[in-house]
């Protein structure tokens, strides 16, 4: 099982990263994944995923907040609507640009229910229960 994990782990890495540049395809859930994966096979890259200063402070805010902070939303959901404009503007067939909107909006309205975490000061931006 240790070997499935770690296998599973590497591959919901690589799709986390590939999602960082495509515009369909998250990167969160993947590298949440592959944290998950990771504590169950290899507590060493685990160790290097949590630590990590991309996907480390990521990985700490769902773990302890089961949230994102404010900017990083902001900053995903600017970053997804580029994405999106962009891909649908290229697309030449209606019906998957209609596709690419209605996932776009399913993306969005998952995103902004998420509770937003506390900042560095201390306040808390948005009382949303998880």
């Amino acid at each position: 099982m240790r070997i499935l994990f770690a296998f599973l782990g590497w591959l919901a890495l690589v799709l986390g990263i590939i999602g960082a540049f495509l515009p369909v395809m998250p990167t969160t859930p993947f590298i949440l994944l592959a944290a998950f994966l990771f504590s169950k096979s290899s507590p060493r890259i685990h160790y290097w995923l949590v630590n990590h200063p991309w996907f480390g402070p990521l990985i700490h805010d769902w773990q302890t907040h089961r949230g994102i902070r404010a900017p990083i939303r902001r900053r995903a959901l600017w970053m997804m609507a580029i994405s999106f404009v962009f891909s649908m503007y290229f697309m030449p067939l209606w019906y998957v640009r209609i596709g690419l909107a209605l996932v776009y909006g399913v993306i969005v309205l998952w995103m902004l229910r998420l509770p937003l975490i506390p900042d560095s000061s201390g306040v808390e931006l948005n009382k949303t229960k998880p």
